[in-house]
């Protein structure tokens, strides 16, 4: 019998938005392999006797990195571990939980799931932008606007999204913000939609900006933006005005 790996969310930044099972599962723990965005404080929250290994990658890493990620689960699971993989947010969006659950079931390790709230939702939830709204938005989208750079092509249809969708967040974006805004208005997009760069989502540091598609990009070298951030598109980010609480 092998260990077994939790593949858990850690949230989107504040520490005491973290689920009930990951803190949990934590407690059990004899290995944590955690991620980059995950908080000082949530780390602090894992139990001195567990082994805890660093698997951070940032953007414009070598993508093997993530090879060395997926040996160690196997190696400590079938040394009869558990495994806590931690990751910031949620581990199924945009955060290659999917790819490590098939490595798992492939070397015949057990494994378990645990969501976690990702940044996209959070951030505007702490920014007071409702994804959805009944007189302004029926419909969201999560994008990535950093794909994998072993594509031969980019997947997202950014032209398509501008007319068929309400709200549009996008994750890991801002260096192509200006190229990102220049397809969106390409394919029919208002050029006054609203934009909110949202900083540091849910933690002490978090900072918004806003704009319009076609200024965004400027207003964030201006205001010296740099990840992590969520960018959001559509009517919905001028209700932060009416309803921001933090």
């Amino acid at each position: 019998m092998t260990g077994k790996v939790y593949l858990v969310g850690a949230g989107p930044g504040d520490s005491k938005l973290i689920t009930l099972r990951a803190i949990e599962l934590l407690e059990k723990a004899d290995v944590v392999l955690y991620d980059r965005l995950v908080s000082k404080k949530i780390i602090s929250m894992i139990p001195k006797k567990a082994e805890k290994i660093y698997v951070g990658r940032a953007v414009g890493d070598d993508t093997t990195h993530q090879n060395t990620t997926n040996d160690l689960m196997v190696k400590y699971a079938k040394s009869k571990k558990n495994v806590v993989r931690l990751k910031g947010g949620d581990p199924i969006i945009f955060g290659r939980g999917g790819e490590e659950a098939e490595f798992l079931k492939e070397n015949k390790v057990r494994y378990e799931i645990v969501p976690g709230i990702t940044s996209g939702i959070g951030s505007a939830t702490y920014a007071g932008i409702p994804l959805t709204h009944r007189k302004y938005a029926s419909s969201v989208v999560f994008v990535t606007g950093h794909e994998d750079p072993e594509k031969k092509q980019e997947i997202v249809k950014w032209k398509r999204l501008a007319k068929s969708v309400d709200t549009i967040v996008i994750m890991m974006g801002l260096s192509r913000i200006d190229i990102i805004c220049k397809q969106l208005i390409a394919g029919g997009m208002d050029k006054k939609t609203p934009v909110a760069v949202i900083q540091n989502g849910t933690t002490p540091k978090q900072k918004m900006i806003k704009g319009t598609v076609t200024n965004i990009g400027k207003k964030v070298k201006e205001n010296k933006i740099t990840p992590p951030t969520n960018i959001i598109i559509g009517n919905v980010v001028n209700l932060s005005e009416t309803i921001g609480w933090k």
